[in-house]
């Protein structure tokens, strides 16, 4: 008499991921858009060193209450941030160049022994791909003329004055309004509602008397 076949063993369930570093800031990051840091806390050094050493990036979240050294409380959209240039400064910290690249959002946090942020983060999908309406033209020929002339940065950027995500999150990043309105911007997955909450923030030139 034959034995029994041993059962099949139950496949392995799928490694976590592990945690994003967060970095809270008084400021928002947006997909595709610069982001220059002078890093000095340890906790930031040794994060970037581990990012690096990992080929990683950190989540930029907007700071809700709190500063940016020491204890803060952020919002929970944010923006993950891959380095891609880093150097020495003149007062000898480290400065590091960053891209925005993809949105997502905190679902649970915790601070680690050094005061680090981590959290697991539900990653959010790309805006699609949707041209400007023609009632929002004039703004991207309106962006399209004025990035060049703020730096360097903005002058050599590829334009994508034909994609309503590209040119509504160039419009917040740049606009003067406040962070909240930026947070509320970066939290909408609509790229023309986007637009239409930008469009009454762009001041028209005015009409020669």
């Amino acid at each position: 008499m034959s034995a029994a076949a041993a059962p099949n063993p139950a496949p392995a369930a799928p490694a976590a991921a592990p945690p994003l570093a967060l970095f809270p800031l008084h400021m928002v990051l947006f997909p595709g858009g610069m982001l220059p840091l002078r890093i000095f806390e340890t906790r930031y050094v040794d994060m970037v060193r581990n990012c690096m050493r990992a080929s990683a990036g950190f989540g930029v979240v907007l700071i809700r209450a709190g500063g940016e050294v020491g204890v803060a409380q952020a919002f929970e959209v944010g923006t993950a941030a891959s380095i891609v240039d880093f150097n020495q400064l003149s007062d000898g910290f480290l400065g590091i160049s960053c891209l925005g690249t993809q949105r997502f959002r905190i679902t649970n946090s915790s601070v680690q022994p050094d005061g680090l942020n981590v959290a697991s983060v539900e990653w959010l999908n790309a805006e699609p791909v949707l041209p400007i309406p023609a009632r929002h033209a004039a703004l991207a020929e309106l962006l399209g003329s004025v990035l060049p002339r703020l730096g360097e940065w903005y002058a050599n950027m590829e334009m994508k004055l034909d994609d309503a995500a590209w040119v509504g999150h160039r419009l917040a990043e740049i606009l003067p309004i406040p962070l909240a309105h930026k947070q509320f911007c970066l939290e909408l997955d609509d790229p023309i509602e986007r637009l239409e909450f930008l469009a009454p923030f762009i001041k028209e030139p005015s009409a020669p008397g």
